[in-house]
């Protein structure tokens, strides 16, 4: 296997290892929670836990609106359903970059942006997951692990 990258060869023909990838796998997620986590994620990830604790999943399907679908193409965001671990797991490094920035308009955009991912995501939970097209989209999980993680009411 070629470790530069990212290759492996099975019958001579090249395959994409993604289970090398640092940071498409789910430790990722956790170590993302590790250090420097905004309150604001803190306190949207305790609610999600708080509401996982009591219901065991969200009561409530919440949709997205179309202004919070523009708002995450405004930054180059995909739907929570159409994301890898390993674009949710560089999401929330920008987020978490963007709510220890000066800047007032990134400080916002990340919390709004935390907000929908847990939207997003208790709509794939109450839904049963049938949004997601395949395997590979399994950006919620990197999501989930996040807010347990840095949630006082981790299960």
């Amino acid at each position: 296997m070629n470790s530069v990258n990212n290759f492996e060869t099975k019958n001579g023909i090249e395959f994409l290892n993604l289970e090398n990838d640092k940071s498409s796998n789910l430790s990722t997620s956790a170590l993302l929670a590790r250090s420097g986590v905004p309150d604001s994620h803190r306190r949207i990830a305790d609610s999600y836990m708080i509401l996982k604790k009591i219901f065991g999943l969200p009561a409530v399907q919440a949709v997205l609106v179309l202004d919070e679908k523009r708002f995450l193409a405004k930054y180059d965001f995909n739907l929570l359903e159409y994301s890898t671990i390993k674009q949710i797991n560089e999401e929330l490094a920008f987020l978490k970059k963007w709510s220890e920035s000066g800047e007032k308009r990134l400080q916002q955009a990340s919390d709004k942006i935390i907000e929908i991912r847990a939207k997003e995501l208790k709509n794939l939970i109450a839904s049963k997951y049938i949004n997601v097209t395949n395997e590979i989209h399994n950006g919620y999980k990197a999501l989930e692990r996040y807010f347990e993680e840095i949630s006082k009411y981790s299960i």
